[in-house]
């Protein structure tokens, strides 16, 4: 039996949607007049103990590791457009201690190690805000934790054996919002901060370091050998190791070539809220929030309090491909506002002034996985599944230990020695994350019931829960 949701009963007018997107611009809020240097491009011929591929956060955090670790090495760092403009400056800004997409999706692939995952995130959380004090990161860090939210009766029980279970009284005394129904508040497991001045500010940690940063300078293939050659259109460097952190972009080892998928996520910001809109909704405590939908909203306060809000449509383009026009979604960004009023009806006549897309790099084990490549001189992480702003660091510790051919607690976790199952290639896959996201849809249509496909995929051990 089919039952409307939250979003569906507490639909605000059209009339009012219209006007909150009327004035928004399609433009990344953390980017937007965000200084941020320009570096040259690679020319010419080098040579580097470690090139890093990729300038988002896991290539940076890469190259900052591993210049903390030996500062002698002659570290490389290759960005094919500019520090930080993909999906490390376009997400939510939620710093997650989470390696595996939450407790029962680490449970279920990974239960005899679960208990140790937990650990390892938690120091890497406290590793990044260690790094952030110690530099003096400018990047609004702020260690408010995670607000989960059941917005439909069957999804209370979900959390009332939480330690942290807050009623409905108790949560919309947090934050006063008509969906919430009972909620569970994680004070310590996630973190917010500006992604854009997060890339920005590694970025020169990485550079007063020692790192050799180089902009505009798209790796075009890797020569293997003993000293493998990284090349550009423009030069070349000969490396002792490579490790790459391509994200959702094609990456350059062909085992690599199914094993993400570019999944679209869409954002809005609102206009700053004044003291009486903030007011009316509370959020004192300024925690992240996500709702426990298998479709499902993720949104926080910027630190100028407008509010970030993200989330439920995922989008997956046939033939994998990643183009500047999928960024453009109007029914997406028309059903976004609409949830934020019906979360918010206090919002009304609240402009919304930015709206912006980013591809998540999605794998089948909904987390990241890691390997090595050319007798362990080239290491990779990919497939973060839209937990990269925490999981990167713990990421560049992992490649690094399989370039040095440590043994590490890390390098010893099944997470990190097997591969995830690939995706099948177009028009196979199209078809079933087409007929798994309508599934997932149907089960929040129908208390949480999943359906013969979920369950399927649950017992293949590819099944997703938010």
């Amino acid at each position: 039996m089919q039952h409307s949701t939250a979003f569906e009963r507490g639909r605000p007018t059209a009339g009012a949607v219209a006007e909150a997107l009327r004035d928004s611009r399609p433009a990344v809020f953390w980017l937007d007049g965000l200084d941020r240097p320009e570096r040259p491009a690679l020319v010419g011929g080098h040579a580097a103990d470690l090139v890093v591929v990729g300038g988002g956060y896991a290539g940076l955090w890469t190259a900052v590791r591993a210049k903390e670790r030996d500062p002698g090495l002659k570290v490389v760092l290759l960005e094919a457009h500019e520090i930080g403009w993909a999906a490390s400056g376009r997400n939510g800004g939620f710093c997650e201690a989470s390696l595996t997409h939450g407790e029962e999706n680490g449970r279920r692939r990974w239960p005899e190690e679960f208990d140790v995952l937990e650990r390892l995130g938690e120091e890497n959380l406290d590793g990044i805000e260690d790094t952030v004090r110690r530099y003096d990161m400018q990047v609004e860090f702020e260690r408010t934790g995670q607000l989960s939210v059941a917005v439909e009766p069957h999804q209370v029980a979900w959390l009332a054996g939480d330690d942290s279970f807050l009623d409905q009284a108790s949560v919309r005394a947090e934050i006063d919002s008509p969906t919430y129904l009972a909620g569970s508040w994680d004070r310590r497991g996630c973190a917010l901060l500006h992604p854009g001045r997060m890339a920005r500010e590694l970025a020169r940690v990485a550079e007063d370091l020692g790192v050799e940063l180089y902009e505009h300078s798209a790796v075009t293939g890797i020569e293997r050998g003993d000293r493998p050659v990284v090349r550009t259109a423009r030069g070349w460097v000969r490396a002792g190791r490579v490790a790459l952190a391509t994200n959702v972009f094609p990456p350059l080892l062909k085992r690599n070539r199914l094993m993400t998928v570019p999944v679209y996520d869409y954002v809005l910001v609102t206009e700053p809220l004044d003291d009486a809109r903030l007011s009316g909704i509370g959020w004192r405590n300024r925690q992240g929030v996500a709702d426990l939908a298998n479709q499902f909203h993720y949104y926080r306060l910027t630190a100028d309090n407008r509010v970030l809000f993200g989330g439920y449509d995922a989008v997956y383009h046939a033939g994998g491909r990643v183009r500047p026009e999928y960024e453009e979604r109007p029914a997406t960004f028309s059903r976004l506002a609409g949830h934020l009023l019906t979360t918010f009806p206090q919002l009304e006549g609240v402009r919304i002034s930015h709206r912006w897309a980013g591809a998540i790099d999605t794998s089948t084990q909904f987390c990241a996985f890691y390997g090595t490549a050319s007798r362990g001189r080239i290491a990779y992480a990919s497939g973060f599944t839209g937990l990269g702003v925490g999981a990167t660091r713990f990421a560049a510790d992992v490649m690094l230990d399989l370039l040095a051919g440590a043994e590490t607690e890390r390098t010893a976790l099944a997470m990190v020695r097997r591969r995830p199952l690939p995706f099948p290639p177009d028009p196979i896959a199209a078809a079933g994350i087409a007929a798994t996201r309508w599934s997932l849809d149907r089960a929040d249509h129908n208390e949480g019931r999943r359906n013969a496909l979920l369950r399927a995929l649950d017992a293949a051990g590819l099944g997703f829960d938010s």
